[in-house]
């Protein structure tokens, strides 16, 4: 199959990021390392860099497998200039609601209130 170049298309305007970009962005916002996603694709972490770093180009099975293993849709991860939707709760804060619910209600409580004090002050 013809590469791009030979064909004299344009290049794509992938706008502020690069493909690789994107993706290491919503492995993060995932609250992903590049070991547990590589884990969860099965894959070495040092193609996860190389796939961010935009060594690698992606495949259209990696480009799958990188969006099933973020629940993204391939829309999301591929397209230049896609609307970003609601950012999902990253694993890192939804393991701290655990722990926080495994605590006495007593410390539950208090710690409550200081989250709430804070977002209060971080609003103004």
């Amino acid at each position: 199959m013809p590469r791009a170049s030979k064909l004299n298309l344009p290049p794509i305007d992938w706008g502020k990021e690069s493909l690789g970009q994107r993706l290491a962005r919503l492995r993060k916002e995932r609250g992903f390392t590049q070991v547990e996603l590589a884990e969860k694709i099965g894959i070495v972490q040092t193609l996860v860099t190389d796939y961010e770093t935009d060594r690698l180009r992606l495949t259209a099975e990696m480009a799958v497998r990188f969006a099933l293993a973020l629940d993204i849709s391939m829309d999301e991860l591929l397209h230049p200039k896609a609307a970003t939707p609601k950012k999902k709760s990253s694993r890192r804060v939804l393991r701290q609601l655990e722990q926080i619910q495994a605590l006495p209600d007593h410390q539950q409580t208090v710690l409550l209130k200081t989250i709430d004090t804070f977002l209060k002050g971080a609003a103004r």
